[in-house]
């Protein structure tokens, strides 16, 4: 028993490889956002976010060199963050074309870490019930680093934390006058990867 388990690990590992050769494909699936905290002109009131789930969809390209690997993306990205308190109930949805550069390190049979910088450029922003001004600067600057697994020749999946690193604003007339709502998202992302 144990050798059969054995082989087909292996045989795993050996099949996972396949992706982590140079190409492209597409990639998918589902985000778990958070933004910053929502304040008043005076920093009286703060409202925290709860997490909400939103969606990316985009392509990827990767160049394999070897035990080492670089993979641009270019992502669709729709997030939401819902703030609650006593005086104030809305959601807040963001759409955004992400640009993560990853580095990444083969590991193990089929794992793989990466880190790098997600160049963002934000399309829209929505809160409930407010008016709310654009957003300080269009183009941002985060962070993404997470693990993945090779599924096979074509197949892969991975999970990553992204935090948004400029400070970026945006100003609302509402609530209990005007305020701000802090646009940097902190996210956990997991993608389903195809490799054509």
């Amino acid at each position: 028993m144990k050798k059969s388990i054995l082989i087909i690990c292996l045989l795993a590992g050996f099949t996972s490889f396949a992706q982590s050769e140079s190409g492209f494909g597409l990639k998918g699936g589902l985000n778990f956002n958070s933004n910053g905290e929502i304040s008043d002109a005076y920093g009286v009131q703060d409202i925290g976010s709860d997490t909400n789930v939103g969606f990316h969809i985009g392509g990827f390209g990767k160049i394999d060199f070897g035990t080492l690997y670089f993979r641009p993306e270019l992502v669709y990205t729709k997030t939401k963050s819902k703030y609650e308190n006593s005086a104030y109930e809305g959601k807040f949805d963001m759409s955004k074309l992400d640009a993560p550069l990853l580095l990444g390190l083969n590991l193990i049979g089929p794992v793989h870490i990466f880190a790098g910088p997600s160049l963002q450029y934000i399309l829209d922003t929505d809160l409930d019930d407010v008016e709310l001004e654009d957003v300080e600067n269009d183009f941002t600057v985060g962070l993404n680093m997470g693990v993945g697994v090779n599924l096979g020749e074509r197949l892969g999946v991975d999970l990553r934390y992204e935090r948004g690193f400029s400070d970026n604003e945006a100003e609302f007339v509402g609530l209990s006058g005007t305020g701000r709502i802090d646009t940097r998202p902190s996210q956990l992302i997991l993608s389903l990867s195809v490799k054509l």
